[in-house]
């Protein structure tokens, strides 16, 4: 029997600015001798990196196409695909559900080149999808010129070569997902006890939110042995079998003039600067992330007293502030400066509308929880993306926190008048590379005492 005819496809995607100008590439490599059998890259102008790396795994299966067109008809085709997006090889490998509507079409654009039974998918690190990444990059550069990317102008070949990829077919045997690292690495430690479970046909030892409980078998099973010592999790550590999470930890602005009469203070109103108390405040919470030295990165809401905290650890941790304007506060229009009593006895029937629905803005044109949510979603993606295994401290306003705690916990909007959010409060939810989250700490004060 002849055996089927087996392609290599690497793609990658790329958007400098998420959104911003973007560009795909794809190779097909013949895995049996590592040759590059096509190229392809595009720039498509504005767009997110997942769109981008949508397109690019699009062109590869095309051009997959393009070569069983062109050559000798066989007893059938492996495909498999390798990629740096785990957002696309999950979704791709119907692990992850497809949430965002831009998505959808392109994975069924995706899943309708070649029959699905002839696909595989693989994710590996960024630093083994370099042919890939370096076509998107010229595809890039070439739109950034006003141009289109030549296959003639292209070195990305050159500058990485290879001897052979047979290695990066996955095993004929065993259930799907069986070659993530993760996965392995558990097996390997239950094997080595005694005590692997049989896993149930299309599921995977780890789970699928980083936070699930072991299995029976693993629970009961003995201590490995000493020469493999386990090392305890400590602060916001990682999930062995998903990597390092993007853990971003919440911290509340100090007190402002505003904030001990319980006022409304949003983006919307005078901006006000942090009090004596703020900055006490503020340099409380900077001595204790210096202790606790997990911080690598900080964001901060564009608003004076959120800049203001923010400074006060930067400095303290000698880092830099990075602004994410998604993180400002509600904009309370006509209530702003006003306290809860006095909203009410002005413009009552407005306030119940608000308590009563997310999609009711405040009197006077500020926003409605809706659109805060959503503005707030999509900062928490472009930063769970950006700072991916890495501990950001994000510096933001009260419904920004309990709006990213709620949306954390799938809780319905109503729960935002469930939560209790002090001045300078730390929380802390992390965020793992399967698209699940988990909420670490909640409005932790104890930095202040």
């Amino acid at each position: 029997m002849d055996r089927p005819r087996r392609f290599v496809v690497e793609a990658d995607g790329g958007s400098r600015g998420n959104p911003g100008p973007a560009g795909y590439g794809a190779v097909v490599i013949d895995p049996d001798t590592g040759e590059t059998l096509a190229e392809a890259a595009e720039y498509i102008g504005v767009a997110t990196n997942n769109v981008a790396e949508y397109k690019g795994l699009v062109a590869g299966l095309r051009a997959v196409g393009a070569l069983l067109a062109d050559g000798p008809v066989g007893t059938g085709v492996r495909v498999h695909v390798r990629m740096d997006s785990k957002l696309v090889v999950e979704q791709m490998s119907g692990r992850w559900k497809i949430k965002h509507p831009d998505m959808k079409p392109l994975a069924a654009e995706a899943a309708g080149v070649l029959p699905g039974a002839d696909v595989t998918y693989e994710w590996i690190p960024r630093e083994r999808n370099k042919h890939a990444d370096r076509l998107a990059n010229e595809a890039m550069d070439a739109g950034r010129r006003g141009a289109q990317w030549e296959p003639s102008a292209s070195t990305a070949a050159l500058d990485t070569p290879r001897s052979s990829v047979a290695a990066a077919l996955p095993p004929t045997q065993g259930p799907p997902g069986d070659a993530a690292a993760g996965a392995a690495r558990a097996r390997a430690a239950l094997k080595r006890t005694g005590a692997e479970p049989e896993p149930l046909p299309g599921t995977e030892l780890s789970g699928a939110s980083g936070t699930a409980p072991p299995p029976a078998a693993a629970v009961s099973a003995p201590a490995p042995p000493a020469s493999d010592p386990v090392t305890p999790q400590v602060g916001w550590g990682a999930a062995p079998d998903l990597g390092a999470p993007a853990t971003l930890v919440l911290l509340r602005h100090g007190e402002t003039a505003l904030t001990p009469q319980k006022r409304f203070s949003g983006s919307g109103g005078t901006d006000p600067e942090l009090s004596a108390a703020g900055r006490e405040q503020a340099a409380r919470a900077a001595a204790a992330f210096a202790v606790r030295g997990t911080v690598q990165e900080i964001v901060s809401s564009p608003l004076r007293r959120c800049r203001e905290t923010a400074g006060a650890v930067a400095d303290r941790l000698g880092l830099e502030v990075r602004i994410e304007d998604g993180l400002r506060e509600t904009d309370f229009g006509a209530w702003e400066g006003l306290t809860f009593g006095e909203v009410k006895e002005r413009y009552a029937a407005d306030l119940d509308a608000w308590l009563a629905s997310p999609d009711a803005a405040p009197t006077g044109g500020g926003e409605s929880f809706a659109e805060v949510a959503r503005r707030v979603a999509v900062a928490r993606d472009a930063l769970v993306t950006r700072y991916a295994g890495r501990t950001v401290l994000v510096v933001t306003h009260v419904t920004p926190i309990k709006t990213l705690v709620r949306l954390a916990l799938g809780a319905p909007p109503e729960a935002l008048f469930r939560m209790e959010l002090s001045a300078a409060s730390v929380s802390a939810v992390a965020y793992y590379a399967d698209g699940n989250a988990s909420v670490r700490l909640l409005n932790d004060t104890s930095h202040l005492r």
